[in-house]
Parts: C-alpha cells; structure tokens; sequence
C-alpha cells in the first residue's frame, strides 16, 4: 500500500526531476558544451554502480569540469543533494565564474531544498543579453517549487524561443500547470514534449501520470506499460489512485 503524497509536492518532486534531465541532443545557439546528466532513472545497483565509478573519477581529476557536474548528477539522483552542494561548491572554487558549473550548483541547491539560494545563483548565471535556455529552466523549477507558477512558466516560454521544440523545456511548463492543478493544460503540453528532440521515458511517464489523475485509467496503464516492467506499472497505479484519493477526484471522475 503507498501513502498518499501531497498532489503539489509530488508534482514539485517530478518537476525537479524532470528538470535534472535537461535535453542532451540537439544543437541551440547558447546551448551549454556539457550535456547535463540524468543518473536518476537508472535502477538502484546501476545508480550505486555509476555513482562509485564517477565518485573515483571525481577524486583523481577533483578540479575537472565533467567530473564534478557527473559526479555531483550521479549523487542527486541516489538522494545525495546535500553532497551533491558540498561536491559543486568546492568545484566553484576551480571555476568561480563558468556557467555550466553554476547551474549545475543552482540544481543541486534546489533538489537540497535551498531555494532562495538557488535562486541567487542562478540569476548571478543568467545574462540578459545571451540567457542560457538550460538555466532559465533551473529557474523556472525553483520558482515552480516556491510555487510562483505563473513566472515559472514566463520563464519556460522564453527558453522555448531560445531553443524551440526542446522536450525539456515543454515537459516542465505541463508540469508546471500540473502543480497548478490545470491537468488539461498539463496534459497538452506533454504530449508536445514526448514528440519533442531529447523526449525520454521520464516525459511519457509523467504523461501517463496525468493522463491517470483524470480518471483514464487503461491509458495510463498502457502508456506506463510501454515504458517500464509490470510491478513497476502496478505500483505506480497504485501511486496515482493514492493522488486521487487524497485529491477527492474520484467523485469528480465518476460524474464526469
């Protein structure tokens, strides 16, 4: 049985991972030159696995670039934020300065829950003339998880015209009105997102979540069966009658 979770902060939870996963194909104009790393779909031995092997790259090259924003991405994804800041904020003392390190500390302090602090970095990173896209996103996940939605989504829209048809990007803003509780909204713009460059199993399973929190169930099931083995798609079922439970929405769902 899985307890339900608040409905705002498990979207919060998707949000920041969804935004861990920043697309890592493609070309943009201002694209960062090290694709930002998603460790956190891997399973739990792999995780372990990945993490031992960066965490000793890490400590024979501790003032390389790469090694530091893997290793700090490999520690966020098995729950490690907290070692996650310590790895990057002594990275930022190799590299005060360089943009992808920056983000990557902005990620770190958002997933340890230090907001405010994200936020002061990130807008020490962004430039007004040449804004990165990657860390208007970082922004706009802090701000979603400080739930200022509506600037959030100011934010992806400008990333969206720096880097048009990014998956990323769209799959945060359906996130975005997810947490806000507006699944139709949610629901368009991750159907964009799966179509997207860089869309990957996170984006369709978080389609297939809000897919299920408006009651239709045979195709949440099926988009989550696509995707991952069967006690894995029975759980997180069960994951989302739990939301709807706690939302109140099966009386809604049954008129409707």
């Amino acid at each position: 049985m899985i307890a339900p979770v608040p409905f705002a902060k498990s979207m919060r939870a998707l949000l920041f991972a969804s935004v861990a996963a920043v697309a890592m194909t493609a070309c943009a104009s201002n694209r960062t030159s090290i694709p930002s790393p998603d460790y956190s779909g891997m399973p739990m031995a792999e995780s372990h696995q990945n993490l031992a092997e960066l965490g000793a790259r890490y400590k024979q090259h501790p003032k390389d670039k790469a090694a530091i924003i893997h290793y700090a991405a490999a520690l966020r994804a098995v729950g490690q934020s907290s070692q996650a800041v310590a790895v990057l904020e002594a990275g930022m003392a190799y590299h005060p300065t360089d943009a992808e390190v920056r983000v990557a500390y902005a990620k770190a302090l958002t997933a340890a829950g230090r907001l405010e602090q994200s936020l002061q970095v990130i807008d020490n990173t962004i430039r007004s003339d040449i804004p990165d896209w990657n860390a208007l996103l970082v922004k706009g996940a802090t701000l979603d998880q400080m739930g200022r939605n509506q600037e959030a989504r100011m934010l992806y829209q400008q990333a969206l015209t720096i880097a048009p048809g990014e998956a990323s990007i769209a799959a945060n803003l359906g996130l975005s009105y997810a947490m806000s509780n507006d699944l139709a909204q949610a629901e368009q713009h991750l159907r964009q997102a799966v179509q997207m460059r860089g869309a990957n199993s996170r984006h369709r399973q978080n389609l297939a979540l809000v897919v299920g929190l408006q009651g239709r169930f045979e195709e949440c099931r099926a988009l989550y069966a696509a995707e991952l083995p069967p006690e894995q798609v029975e759980n997180n079922m069960n994951y989302v009658r739990a939301l709807l439970t706690q939302q109140n929405r099966w009386e809604v769902i049954a008129q409707g």
